[in-house]
């Protein structure tokens, strides 16, 4: 059963062996025989939620994070619409310039977005804790072309793909307050555009041809804007239940060097943990998420196609999601985390049309010393 849900997921390789370890994780990670006090397994947030926790003076920690989201079908604010449909009643923004139709004659189909997150966290001091985080981005749609300016007659269906280094993210947290089971600290970071923005694909157009083109911002590889990070984390537990929430922003600060901005981000996220015994814990977590259209336009990406206005990007979504975290309790184990989350929509309002995202699973090591 296990390995049929990686194999419908497509997670494959280390992350797929760390999500294998989690669902049937040995009994060696209860053994929490020793002198050292028990590390629990709650006391780090789903490993969805970034930047949730600090460390002590002098504390290091290492991780990786593995993300996968798939997203099947397009939506006009919370409705579902056909290709056939877009492809028929959707006007195009560029119609009137030479070779654009009057209606969107491309369709994205899918898409599929892999995420390898390194990062590494470290205290000077007990009231705040440094962190940065690096990753590589990999990124495939398929399309569906249709012939000519009317009908749905299909010419056929291509697939692009992108890949490379995402932006970097550079952030501290200041701890607020600290009371027994009750915890806040602030978020502030800076998101640096070492993301490319001008990734190009060949494509198949209307009439046949096969030109290779810049491709859309939904699968160019950063924002190519300096972000600011705001957020504020709380944190809370009681014998073997914790819990928590966090605010975290992604405000653009200025337009890139192709004449746009992506929109403004706004993440508000709650969970709740169960850790039966210290090595283990469970968790549920609702997460809603508020993304602003793109202000300005590339210049160079112009089609037929949704993802080329950047009218059609963003809105807001409700995902929920269930996790499950490992700790281990002594000799080499002691320090590691290997932890699982997985999460479906219950909501989307997106301003369209525009790919819903139907799964999202994250999974990763941790390791603190």
């Amino acid at each position: 059963m296990n390995t049929m849900f990686l194999r419908h997921t497509g997670v494959g390789g280390l992350p797929g062996a760390l999500c294998v370890f989690l669902l049937v994780a040995p009994p060696a990670f209860a053994d929490d025989s020793g002198t050292a006090a028990p590390v629990r397994a709650d006391s780090h947030a789903p490993i969805g939620v970034m930047a949730e926790h600090m460390h002590k003076t002098g504390e290091w920690m290492v991780s990786y994070r593995f993300m996968r989201m798939d997203m099947d079908g397009s939506r006009i604010n919370d409705d579902r619409v056909s290709p056939d449909f877009i492809a028929t009643t959707v006007p195009n923004r560029f119609a009137g310039l030479p070779g654009q139709p009057p209606t969107l004659r491309i369709v994205p189909l899918d898409m599929t977005m892999d995420m390898h997150m390194v990062g590494a966290m470290y205290a000077p001091a007990n009231w705040v804790t440094l962190m940065g985080m690096a990753g590589y981005v990999s990124k495939e749609m398929d399309h569906r072309t249709y012939q000519g300016g009317t009908g749905t007659t299909v010419l056929g269906n291509f697939r692009t793909e992108s890949d490379g280094l995402g932006d970097t993210t550079l952030a501290a947290m200041f701890r607020a307050y600290d009371a027994g089971a009750h915890h806040v600290h602030l978020n502030f970071g800076v998101s640096i555009p070492t993301g490319d923005i001008d990734e190009t694909a060949e494509i198949l157009t209307p009439t046949g041809t096969r030109p290779t083109a810049r491709m859309p911002y939904a699968m160019q590889l950063g924002s190519g804007t300096y972000d600011l990070l705001p957020g504020v984390t709380y944190t809370g537990r009681m014998d073997q239940l914790s819990w928590g929430a966090q605010y975290m922003g992604t405000i653009r600060l200025d337009e890139n060097d192709e004449d746009y901005t992506l929109g403004d981000l706004h993440r508000v996220t709650g969970w709740v943990a169960y850790s039966p015994m210290p090595w283990i814990s469970w968790s549920l977590r609702l997460a809603f998420e508020s993304l602003g259209d793109i202000d300005g336009i590339d210049p160079q990406i112009v089609g037929p196609v949704q993802t080329a206005d950047p009218d059609n990007y963003g809105g807001d979504r409700v995902d929920a999601y269930i996790g499950v975290n490992l700790a281990g309790q002594t000799g080499w184990q002691r320090g590691h985390r290997l932890t699982l989350e997985a999460g479906w929509p219950l909501e989307q309002d997106l301003n369209g049309p525009q790919l819903e995202t139907d799964f999202r699973v994250i999974s990763g090591w941790q390791y603190a010393f």
